[in-house]
């Protein structure tokens, strides 16, 4: 009987999690893209190519939904290998140092046509709360019958929250600017 009520509370208080799919990140579709300026006039763009995490999505009420993510520093790529050695180096993300950089959603909120995610975001071993606002395209199944979460997201940072201050004073600026967008195009896999 103890055994039956311990169960009943449980599916009680843990009850988003019964309706919740756990959904992981496809590398292959999924893209973690930044873009910040340079000289003042132009802009670089670049990605994270190794990352994890997982999705517990709740259809019924994406309130109830929860997200994971781990970056991987060292896989910035700007398509340059002289300035992305740069980024990885004690100057920016320090890899060697601070080698991930995470997000992990405490609560959703509902927000016009979309959502809402909060929660702490840890980068160069800082972490800030941040309101991630997105969208979610919807779910589809693939050729094999998988199903497949897509979400799309956007949010400007100030890079010197975060720590990472190095620059260089450029005629009319500086070199590097201090606002980086981040563009998330998540396709995830049940």
């Amino acid at each position: 009987m103890r055994k039956f009520l311990l169960a009943v509370i449980f599916a009680f208080l843990g009850s988003s999690f019964l309706f919740a799919d756990t959904y992981n990140l496809d590398k292959a579709h999924t893209r973690i893209g930044f873009t910040v300026s340079h000289l003042v006039i132009s802009h670089v763009s670049g990605a994270f190519r190794d990352f994890n995490g997982t999705i517990n999505y709740d259809p019924g009420d994406v309130t109830k939904s929860t997200v994971d993510v781990h970056i991987m520093a060292a896989s910035v790529n700007t398509g340059d290998d002289k300035r992305d050695g740069h980024l990885k180096s004690p100057d920016f993300f320090d890899v060697q140092k601070f080698s991930e950089l995470t997000f992990k959603s405490t609560k959703i909120g509902k927000k016009g046509d979309g959502f809402v995610e909060y929660g702490p975001l840890t980068i160069h071993g800082v972490t800030k709360d941040v309101e991630l606002p997105f969208t979610i395209a919807g779910t589809i199944k693939d050729g094999m019958g998988k199903t497949h979460l897509v979400a799309q997201s956007s949010i400007t940072i100030n890079r010197k929250d975060y720590g990472l201050t190095w620059n260089r004073a450029v005629e009319g600026g500086v070199l590097v600017g201090e606002d980086v967008k981040i563009d998330l195009s998540v396709e995830a896999v049940k």
